[in-house]
């Protein structure tokens, strides 16, 4: 069985375009989770405390659900949708789920 793959971290943005790239993040979340059975969560948040930085997590059933989501009519039309929209910073990672466990 393939392990799960989490994608988290943050992107910062001009202040002035953080609050159209969520607009968009918001639209291609949506469909992520509608239309890709391989995504298990997709969620974008504004840091409340940063006028900049969207907070990323993204949680896949594997790499290749991961690799066959950038592929998408949906990330296409994102990417065509936010260019021009400034990005300042980055920080991404993936991880490899070994084992999960319920916190309760």
């Amino acid at each position: 069985m393939a392990e799960e793959i989490i994608v988290a971290g943050w992107m910062d943005y001009e202040p002035a375009d953080r609050d159209a790239m969520l607009r968009h993040l918001v639209e291609v979340g949506r469909r992520t989770r509608e239309e890709e059975p391989g995504c298990l969560d997709y969620a974008m948040t504004a840091d409340p405390s940063d006028e900049r930085r969207i907070r990323v997590y993204e949680r896949w059933v594997s790499q290749q659900a991961l690799d066959e989501h950038f592929t998408t009519a949906h990330i296409k039309d994102f990417r065509a949708a936010t260019t021009g929209l400034t990005r300042v910073g980055v920080s991404l990672e993936t991880f490899s789920v070994a084992a999960a466990r319920s916190m309760r």
